[in-house]
This record gives C-alpha cells, structure tokens and sequence, in this order.
C-alpha cells in the first residue's frame, strides 16, 4: 500500500494533487517519466506522470483532474489513505542537455508534467521561457512553481480572466517572431500539442510532446498504447511516452481516445449515483 500523505484539491476541486510515499520510486524517478496508480482491488490502472518528488521524505507528487470514475475515486482518498499500487517508474526520461533556449509550454494538468521537465532544462544551463495557459483562471495551476524555473513566463488564459487573453499558441508565436528558439518541449491537451506542433514546424524549431493514450500495462506487452510516430508503429510506455511532435499522427490519437468515451461516461454516472446513495 502506498500512503498519501498531502493532499490539495486545485482548481476549484477539480484538480486534485497527492503525494504519496514510495521511496523506491524515488530514488529511480526522473523528469518525463510515470507511474500506474489503482485506487484498490477493482480500480482501474491509471497512468499519472510525477510532478514532483521529495528524495527526503520518500515522496512523489502526482496531479490530476477529475474525469471519470476512476479520478472520481482516486478524489474519494485521504491524507492516511493508501492507493492498492503504485508502479513505476515508468517510460524513457526526458533527455535534457544545455542547448541554448528552450521554450516550455504547458496545458491544463499538462503543467504539472511539464513542472519537473522545465526545472532540469533551467538546470542544465538553459534559458527557459515558459508558457502556461488554462481556460479560465480558476484551472490555472502551478504559476509560481513554473515561474520559478523559469527565466521569462508568460500566461494566458482563453477567456482573458487572467494573463493575456488568447491561446498559448498565440504567445509562442511571438516568441518564435522575436528570438531564436532551439527546442519546444509541449504538454497539455492533445488539441494543443497538435497547434503547437503545425505552428513549430513552419518555423523548424524541434519539438517534444508528451503523449497520453490509452494504456493498461505500462511495460509494452498489452499493445494499447500505440501511436503512429512517422511510419512508425511506437508504444507510449516504453518508446516515450515524449516524441517528436512534428512526426506525431494527433488525429489518430485523438480518435484512439475517443474510443470509449460512452463506457467511461456510463461508469462515472454509475459511480457518483451509488456514491450518491451512500
């Protein structure tokens, strides 16, 4: 069993962090990787990249929004509650190197992912601009985390509640406009990874995403989370779950989600109307 020991609800409830002990993840974890978390017995395996970890107290952060139902019961747990599994880490790491400026732009939970990623790259040397964005200001997280490994951030929101009104892709553009970029690292909603991409490659600048499809087993053998990469069949759990986002079929990946959405949706309105007679 692996203890929560913090636990913040974000974004208006919405967006939940955890963090949870599991020291031997700890000690093997770096920025770009994950782990699969089951709430008990008949959870789900859920795929969660790690946003933070603590190397003292034995820790890793996770962050996530409420979707389905099994968001829905990872949100039923506590501080002193315990997740059934925690398995990681999982994926290849980040490849992070001094390149001279690299630009990090992040969606929604998105951010969260993006966090430990964007603090190696300042780490490494780099100059870091960073681009968060959310609908609205309310689902905004981790403004000060990412402004503080950051050189320059830069935040928007698409309603104009807070930051600049517009997009992220908005944003990166005029930084593509005005200074030389050499890497886009882009996280977020498929959609946006997408328009970052089709905007990066006009001005050939390299670009990662970070992909979320479906996924059971995390180790390669259930086949579920395969995306075309090029003319390449690739696995998110092993061969990324970062690729080259010039390279990336978003469409077929977008449809590959969509693939159950009825089914989920049932099983979260069954879940919350049980809770709900509880």
């Amino acid at each position: 069993m692996f203890k929560i020991v913090d636990r913040k609800e974000m974004a208006d409830g919405s967006i939940i962090m955890n963090q949870i002990e599991a020291p031997r993840i700890v000690a093997k974890a770096k920025p770009g990787q994950f782990v699969i978390l089951k709430a008990n017995e008949t959870g789900e395996r859920v795929p969660l990249t790690i946003s933070d970890l603590d190397a003292e107290k034995g820790t890793i952060e996770v962050i996530y929004m409420v979707v389905g139902k099994s968001t829905a019961m990872f949100k039923a747990l506590d501080v002193g509650d315990a997740y059934q599994d925690v398995i990681g880490p999982l994926g290849k790491p980040t490849d992070i190197e001094k390149l001279g400026h690299v630009v990090c732009v992040g969606g929604g939970t998105g951010i969260a992912v993006l966090f430990p990623i964007t603090r190696g790259f300042k780490n490494a040397g780099n100059q870091v601009t960073s681009i968060i964005g959310a609908r609205t200001k309310d689902l905004l997280i981790l403004e000060d985390k990412m402004k503080g490994v950051s050189d320059k951030l830069r935040v928007c929101t698409d309603d104009g509640s807070y930051g600049t009104k517009g997009f992220v892709t908005d944003a990166l553009k005029d930084v593509l406009e005005n200074s030389r970029v050499d890497l886009v690292v882009a996280i977020g909603p498929v959609p946006m990874m997408k328009f970052v991409s089709a905007l990066t490659r006009e001005y050939d600048v390299r670009t990662l995403v970070s992909l979320n499809p479906i996924m059971i087993d995390g180790t390669g053998m259930c086949g579920c989370c395969r995306v075309t990469v090029g003319d390449e069949t690739k696995f998110a759990c092993v061969d990324g779950p970062e690729f080259d986002g010039h390279l990336v079929d978003f469409d077929g990946l977008i449809q590959r989600l969509r693939a159950y959405e009825e089914q989920e949706k049932e099983a979260y309105n069954n879940y919350c109307a049980t809770m709900g007679n509880q």
